[in-house]
């Protein structure tokens, strides 16, 4: 999972948004600035004042470029993005397992929220995912679609751990997936997704 976090994450570029930001395990893996690109803003979004309050602590000792604006904002990502930032205003939008505690219906409402976001690819525009899905190996599929319901209500922190992200990607108008990596048989998938 760290190694496809950080070989992700190294394609973010511009101002990014994240969302489902947490305790910010992902903030030392972008590259700032430089050059190259990299990133040169960053909206940090989650629902939890405590996890933004985490988030906070941890890109305080990061020592970031004074040039890097970063920013931490409470909202709702399946509703709140399009109305807080405006259509078509981040050059990356980032997820990294979230959207399984969303809810199949709330991940598909955040998609669409994500699209409406980031900036079109004509215009460099990109959406990377790192997710939690059904496993591509029959017998885990299986276990995972019999015990996910359960799973996520007793301990599983409301993860729904056998959706079908490349479907809701797939059907989410205006979305096309440019690459695909599964990993672990499949339990979790990366995405690079672009708007057209």
């Amino acid at each position: 999972i760290d190694a496809a976090r950080s070989s992700l994450l190294s394609k973010a570029r511009g101002h990014v948004l994240e969302v489902g930001v947490g305790t910010g395990l992902n903030v030392n893996r972008y590259s700032f600035g430089g050059e190259a690109g990299g990133v040169t803003a960053l909206t940090l979004v989650d629902i939890s004042d405590g996890m933004l309050n985490e988030a906070r602590t941890k890109v305080s000792k990061l020592g970031l470029p004074s040039s890097v604006k970063v920013e931490f904002v409470r909202a709702d990502a399946t509703k709140d993005l399009v109305d807080m930032f405006g259509s078509d205003q981040f050059d990356t939008v980032v997820d990294t397992f979230s959207l399984c505690v969303m809810g199949n219906e709330g991940a598909k409402k955040c998609l669409t929220q994500l699209r409406d976001v980031v900036k079109s690819s004509d215009a460099g525009g990109k959406i990377l995912l790192i997710e939690n899905t059904r496993s591509s190996n029959p017998l885990l599929g299986l276990y995972q679609d019999a015990t996910a319901e359960k799973a996520s209500e007793m301990g599983g922190k409301g993860c729904v751990y056998n959706q079908d992200v490349t479907e809701m990607l797939k059907h989410t108008k205006g979305l096309r997936v440019v690459k695909e990596e599964s990993f672990a048989a499949g339990l979790f998938r990366s995405f690079e997704v672009d708007k057209r």
